[in-house]
């Protein structure tokens, strides 16, 4: 798994963090995806890495700003992990 973190400006309710997950599953095979405005991010959980390009392009498509792209694995913890 890899989590990829995107900085994310212009978001100021929650239907904008719904129009940004909404894009991000449309367009990606993803596991898990929640923007949150108050953070000015959103989390991507998918199997591959995915493409810098296209996610440029997707959140553009949106009318919101990416300001940033991290990413690495992700290792699910257990209780006891």
């Amino acid at each position: 798994m890899v989590r990829t973190i995107l900085g994310i400006e212009g978001m100021m309710c929650g239907m904008c963090e719904a129009h940004i997950n909404d894009a991000l599953r449309k367009n990606f095979a993803v596991k898990s995806v929640k923007a949150s405005r108050k953070k000015r991010n959103c989390v991507i959980l998918s199997e591959e890495e995915l493409d810098r390009a296209a996610l440029e392009k997707t959140i553009a498509g949106t009318g919101y700003e990416l300001t940033s792209v991290e990413s690495g694995p992700y290792v699910k913890k257990g209780l006891f992990g």
